[in-house]
């Protein structure tokens, strides 16, 4: 669980089951991509508002995964095209 700065100036939570890939602090400051237009939905108590962009793959019989992490030159809210 964790907020994130969509450009409206209101943080948005999202959930996501990245834990066993990423530490809370190596994300602090780091520019996701997220899809933000998705209904509110119920999780494990709490509300996601959004669900971030990642590459998967097996390699070595681990799964592995990547979040799509920008420039941080890309500022909040920034849609992409």
């Amino acid at each position: 669980k964790f907020e994130l700065d969509d450009g409206s100036g209101t943080p948005r939570q999202i959930l996501s089951g990245i834990h066993k890939f990423y530490e809370p602090e190596t994300l602090v400051g780091k520019t996701l991509v997220a899809i933000l237009n998705l209904p509110r939905r119920k999780m494990m108590g709490y509300e996601s508002n959004g669900m971030l962009i990642s590459a998967v793959k097996e390699e070595n019989g681990k799964e592995q995964l990547h979040l799509l992490i920008l420039d941080d030159a890309v500022p909040a809210g920034m849609r992409l095209c």
